[in-house]
């Protein structure tokens, strides 16, 4: 039995469907699907956004680093709500995120903020959703202009950034001479 080629989405069609005018919105997936599913929608024409961190594991053996997701279980992706159907029969979507049957936008702000401290480099981990705590604004670095709450963890100081939406955070670790209460 021959084997399938993937075709790529023509580029024309792609420009199309990345629209910065289009929400963003948050794709519930299949386990472990997030990065399979990310690509798809890559080579559908979406934008979409997967972000990921570094975590070590280890093994009786070896000490490994691998890269996971920030939000397991989540992709996000930008795209006309009211054309749906091509993100839900996407390979590993199982359904978007809604309330009352109505797709549920994610704050462009918060996916902003994410993407900043993604791009950073600085060391950063999945974290427990916040609702109390001090908002807080970076001021210097390359996370200048992110908002967030303050949190101080074995002598650390953390800026943590939710998704309401999934009700997920981010933290990642900031020298507290960087940051200043929010306005």
């Amino acid at each position: 039995m021959a084997a399938t080629p993937v075709t790529s989405v023509p580029e024309v069609s792609a420009r199309r469907l990345v629209d910065p005018a289009h929400a963003w919105y948050a794709l519930r997936v299949r386990s472990n699907f997030e990065r399979v599913t990310g690509q798809f929608l890559r080579q559908k024409g979406y934008e979409e956004f997967t972000p990921l961190y570094l975590c070590r594991r280890r093994w009786s053996d070896r000490v490994r680093e691998l890269e996971l997701p920030l939000f397991p279980g989540y992709v996000f992706c930008r795209f006309d709500a009211s054309r749906r159907m091509p993100i839900l029969t996407t390979p590993g979507v199982v359904s978007l995120v809604s309330f009352d049957n109505l797709p549920a936008r994610v704050d462009e702000a918060e996916i902003a903020a994410i993407q900043a401290i993604v791009r950073s480099g600085r060391p950063v981990m999945p974290w427990p959703f916040l609702q109390v705590g001090q908002r807080v604004r970076v001021h210097n670095g390359p996370l200048r202009g992110v908002e967030g709450l303050l949190l101080h963890l074995k002598n650390q100081c953390r800026v943590v950034v939710s998704v309401t939406l999934l009700q997920r955070s981010v933290a990642v670790e900031i020298d507290s001479a960087d940051v200043a209460p929010a306005p």
